[in-house]
């Protein structure tokens, strides 16, 4: 009877026995969820590697267009010498007065008018003497009526008299946008095109734009009157203004990736 007992397990321990193999198993899981999340997220990272390490090109592509300029700035003033500072000044301010008035008469808009510098200075001889005073007034001028400027400039002569100075005339397109556009598309086919050729050569094929940097650049061509003398440049006729032409240039440096 008693090696009957011995030989075989008690309901409880039965149930113990159970419980070990069960709480095994619910360890095994777990760990097993683990290990499968690790080699998820190692396959998350050896796949961004591998995308940052793609091949690329990098080429400079050049477009250019050319327009027609609309406005134009110069910079206008009068000078004035008399024998006393004030005096000078008082006949500077009298012309350029009139110099202003003048230029409003004739298609120059207030608010395109700017005063941008008044001087007054001795004048010495070569002993150091001072023998007079001159007055300077300068005023930026700007005119979206190209047409209208020269006769505007030759009104200014004849109501200032000698005393007029010109510091020269310069040139511009008011809105550039659709140069700018054009210019652009014109340098990404160019990139396009040299990257195509390299990458050919490297055989490989151009894939995708990966980065694009521009960097727009215009210059003008516009003609310039000359006007070391002024007043007797002046004539019965509007003094002669050619607009010229403007190009615009745009350089855009291009990212491609290759094919794998």
């Amino acid at each position: 009877m008693s090696d009957h007992l011995d030989t075989n397990e008690t309901p409880h321990a039965h149930h113990d026995q159970h419980a070990r193999r069960y709480s095994t198993r619910m360890i095994f899981l777990p760990v097993f969820a683990i290990v499968i999340a690790a080699i998820a997220f190692t396959g998350v990272v050896l796949g961004r590697n591998k995308s940052a390490a793609a091949a690329t090109i990098t080429v400079t592509g050049s477009g250019t267009v050319t327009g027609t300029p609309n406005t134009v700035s110069f910079q206008i003033g009068v000078s004035t010498t008399a024998s006393t500072a004030n005096a000078a000044l008082q006949e500077n301010n009298q012309k350029t007065a009139a110099l202003e008035a003048t230029l409003l008469k004739n298609g120059i808009t207030k608010k395109n008018l700017q005063t941008s510098g008044l001087n007054v200075y001795d004048n010495t001889n070569m002993a150091g003497t001072i023998i007079s005073f001159t007055a300077q007034d300068n005023l930026n001028v700007t005119s979206h009526d190209i047409a209208k400027v020269g006769t505007a400039i030759d009104a200014a002569a004849k109501a200032v008299g000698n005393g007029i100075q010109l510091s020269g005339i310069t040139f511009s397109i008011s809105n550039q946008s659709k140069y700018l556009a054009a210019a652009r598309a014109r340098a990404i086919r160019n990139a396009h095109t040299e990257a195509t050729q390299i990458a050919k050569g490297g055989g490989t094929t151009v894939d995708s734009i990966v980065k694009v940097v521009d960097q727009e650049n215009t210059g003008s061509t516009g003609i310039v009157y000359p006007f070391s003398e002024f007043a007797a440049a002046a004539t019965p006729n509007k003094v002669p203004v050619q607009a010229g032409s403007q190009s615009i240039n745009v350089q855009v440096e291009v990212v491609y990736s290759l094919a794998s």
